[in-house]
């Protein structure tokens, strides 16, 4: 007796179902990554937002248009001074980029640099009030955030978080100090005189700590 091959066949349709059906499954996956994939050309916006934050890059590329934006908007000391033991709250809103720790102030002076103590050397500015005090900084460190703040554009939204915003700030400092100080023999200014272009934040109107933009040796 001849023995009927339906069973097998039966058998074998069973694992062949379910090779498709699990193929029907992985062309949908593969399909919906497809569509759901977007893609960024290099260089494009997106690309650069998906790049992973460069502070020395982005400090590089913002100091000129800083510097230039302080030598706009820097007001000579002599006029500045007055004003702001006057009225603090005043000069900053006519002289200054508003912040909210104290307006960032750009300002114009000619000075004699004393003996500086950690890279900070005390100007003695003809003219300018006693009491008030001022100060540059030369370096190696450059503290504050006064010329990442001055422009008064570059907000704490465009970063990822304060970490990345700080990071600016210092790396806008470097930036700064290599373009501007790095070159000069800042350790031997003590009795030079000089001219100052630059910023600081209006906390103290009788203590100026100026970030430079710009040091010129008379």
């Amino acid at each position: 007796m001849t023995h009927s091959p339906a069973p097998a066949t039966k058998a074998s349709a069973a694992p062949r179902r379910g090779l498709l059906v699990t193929g029907a499954v992985i062309l949908a996956v593969l399909v919906a990554m497809v569509l759901d994939t977007t893609v960024v050309r290099v260089g494009s916006e997106a690309d650069v937002r998906q790049q992973v934050f460069s502070p020395d890059t982005f400090g590089e590329a913002e100091f000129p248009r800083i510097q230039a934006a302080v030598e706009a908007k820097a007001v000579d000391a002599l006029v500045l001074g007055p004003a702001a033991l006057a009225d603090k709250v005043a000069a900053g809103k006519e002289f200054g980029t508003a912040s909210s720790t104290g307006a960032i102030m750009s300002v114009r002076l000619t000075g004699v640099l004393g003996t500086a103590k950690s890279g900070v050397y005390p100007v003695t500015v003809e003219g300018l009030p006693p009491e008030i005090k001022v100060r540059v900084q030369t370096g190696p460190a450059i503290n504050g955030t006064d010329l990442r703040d001055a422009p008064g554009d570059i907000e704490f939204g465009a970063f990822k978080n304060q970490i990345e915003y700080q990071d600016a700030g210092s790396a806008i400092n470097r930036a700064m100090k290599k373009a501007i100080l790095d070159s000069m023999d800042t350790a031997n200014l003590e009795g030079k005189t000089v001219e100052i272009v630059g910023a600081f934040r209006l906390v103290n109107p009788k203590n100026w700590l100026i970030a430079p933009v710009r040091i010129t040796i008379k």
